[in-house]
């Protein structure tokens, strides 16, 4: 056999070429030394997957699958704050996090887009509306979203009392992980009747959620649980597919995309039923059906 021999800065140039060529991660420079990081997969229209909170966009593993698969292109990125994009200590307002969005959009100079926003995403989606006029955007998906307004007013009767924010605000601080740990059995539906998800695999979204700053953890939820999207609804201008469980034990469906079916003028609107606010696991085939063939149209 013949002696070949590599020298180690070969090794090492042959092994970065290797990383990089596999690599599909990207990160992109938003506002100053703030770097979000994105996963960019499959070709075709664009389809931007907006996570929750306090997840990163891991959360949309058996979505990317379908979505690639049925040739589109996909797009899931880490909010500011989570995931392995950066943590800086301010500026979690939805302005701001609509911006980094807008930011996506204009570098990788995406067109005929379709924004995907959970829960707390469905902030980002409505506000790029409002504030950017839906650039490039034709079509907008709302799940289990925060969307119109969770807080309790006087015109709001039906939200979320202010104590009950800072009760839950409090339990972060008091004990991050122990309160994650908390929230995603309920975030899951999971009690002594129902056991939806795997023990292992709730500990995997507990691990995602851990990886949030406990800054923009907190920050992030004022912002969800305080802002008031009820006037910039009628900003949205495209099909828009709503879908809710009606055990969203999180987000209830009665003070969110109940009122949100009736704002948006050109709406679909399904209503899983008995389902939790993590539908995008527990029904995630049905689901996986439903946005395919609502992009397809």
């Amino acid at each position: 056999m013949e002696n070949i021999q590599i020298k180690p800065d070969e090794f090492i140039k042959e092994s970065n070429a290797a990383i990089l060529t596999l690599n599909t991660d990207k990160y992109i420079e938003t506002a100053p030394n703030v770097k979000l990081y994105l996963k960019d997969y499959g070709e075709g229209k664009p389809v931007i997957l907006i996570h929750g909170w306090p997840l990163s966009n891991e959360m949309w593993e058996y979505q990317i699958a379908s979505l690639v698969e049925n040739n589109f292109r996909v797009i899931a990125y880490d909010r500011r704050g989570f995931g392995k994009s950066s943590q800086p200590w301010d500026s979690y307002n939805y302005d701001t996090l609509t911006d980094d969005l807008q930011s996506i959009i204009e570098q990788l100079e995406l067109k005929e887009v379709t924004l995907v926003g959970f829960s707390m995403g469905g902030g980002e989606v409505v506000r790029y509306f409002s504030r950017y006029a839906g650039k490039q955007v034709v079509k907008a998906v709302l799940i289990s979203s925060i969307i119109p307004f969770l807080l309790q007013t006087k015109d709001n009767p039906e939200g979320h009392p202010k104590e009950k924010n800072k009760a839950t605000a409090q339990k972060i601080k008091d004990d991050r992980i122990g309160f994650i740990d908390n929230f995603g059995k309920l975030f899951f539906g999971v009690n002594i009747t129902n056991n939806p998800i795997s023990t292992p695999l709730l500990e995997y979204y507990r691990m995602l959620c851990s990886f949030g700053s406990p800054r923009a953890t907190l920050e992030c939820a004022n912002s969800f649980s305080t802002t008031d999207f009820r006037d910039e609804l009628n900003t949205i201008n495209v099909p828009t597919l709503i879908i809710h469980g009606s055990a969203d034990e999180i987000v209830p469906i009665e003070i969110s995309s109940d009122k949100t079916a009736k704002l948006i003028t050109d709406n679909t609107y399904l209503i899983y039923k008995d389902a939790p606010h993590g539908l995008f696991y527990t029904e995630k085939d049905k689901l996986n059906k439903d946005l395919v063939a609502f992009l397809k149209l």
